[in-house]
């Protein structure tokens, strides 16, 4: 074989029987996975803040470019455990999306709305970068779960240029195709909306140490800043959001999603509501791969 600087259309196939090897039949759109870890997206008052990417590749299409989800991990608003559910997120990325997780500063560093902050920033980054990571920058996405799913709302409420906005991306937008809700902490103002949290409401209670390390039962106007709700009316513009909730959550009161599904419904806004039945506070539940491919749908029903 002459050696040189072959193409793949060019390279020749070998198909010599060998005898005891099996062949298996290959088609080149067989979806892969490839991760950068600690992309640096921000630093914001001397804190670091980081992407873990994963994007599709095949051989057929390598300069593909997919629909993105930006995807805030929950933790109680609380330092982030930032690869500990990475494998589950890559189920979703192997269906056709890239996948980028935000860190944000936590509440021991920087109360509210300083995470919501950072995932509006950590969206413009991706868009300014999409070409890097394969991503649509046409094409983006925002979901998140527990206090992550809180992040997610938001980000689709508080628009570019709002009080709440902060960008570091000067004429980068934020904003997004739909939203993925997963059992998001959206509502401080339900007195049993946190039903294992015994502190619920205090200063040191997670919502209080995101909202400034404040006891929360002295300050109602702070419980309604944190709750989703409150900012929602019929003139609201919000992208399709598509909510999750497993009927025996331990952490978040699955009510605080069944009453931001009706809320939304009666704002004639688009939305979903998907209840797992006997599904806790996350879990593998929440990543098969029916749920994967009900979210992929989402997104692809919403593409531009």
């Amino acid at each position: 074989m002459e050696v040189k600087a072959w193409t793949y259309e060019e390279f020749p196939d070998f198909t010599e029987e060998v005898e005891g090897a099996v062949r298996m039949k290959t088609t080149g759109d067989e979806i892969g996975v490839y991760m950068e870890h600690d992309v640096q997206y921000a630093e914001i008052d001397g804190t670091p803040l980081h992407l873990q990417i994963f994007y599709p590749f095949t051989r057929n299409e390598p300069d593909k470019i997919y629909p993105c989800l930006m995807l805030v991990q929950g933790s109680a608003w609380k330092e982030q455990r930032i690869y500990r559910s990475t494998g589950m997120y890559a189920r979703l990325a192997s269906k056709g999306f890239v996948v980028a997780v935000v860190q944000y500063r936590h509440s021991g560093i920087a109360a509210f709305p300083a995470p919501l902050q950072d995932s509006k920033n950590a969206i413009r980054f991706m868009r300014l970068h999409a070409a890097e990571y394969h991503a649509d920058p046409n094409n983006i996405f925002v979901g998140g779960g527990s206090s992550g799913g809180h992040m997610a709302v938001f980000c689709g409420i508080v628009k570019d240029g709002d009080e709440m906005d902060a960008s570091v991306f000067p004429g980068v937008s934020a904003e997004v195709n739909g939203i993925i809700d997963h059992y998001g902490a959206l509502n401080g103002i339900m007195e049993d909306g946190f039903p294992s949290e015994l502190s619920h409401h205090l200063a040191n209670s997670p919502e209080g140490m995101e909202m400034g390390h404040v006891n929360l039962r002295e300050h109602p106007e702070l419980r309604r800043k944190m709750t989703a709700e409150c900012y929602i009316t019929p003139q609201s513009d919000l992208p399709p959001i598509m909510i999750v909730h497993g009927t025996k959550d331990r952490t978040i009161n699955i009510m605080q999603s069944v009453s931001l599904f009706r809320k939304l419904k009666e704002c004639g806004k688009e939305a979903s509501l998907y209840l797992l039945e006997g599904a806790d506070h996350g879990g593998a539940e929440f990543w098969t791969d029916e749920l994967c491919e009900l979210m992929a749908d989402f997104m692809r029903s919403h593409l531009k």
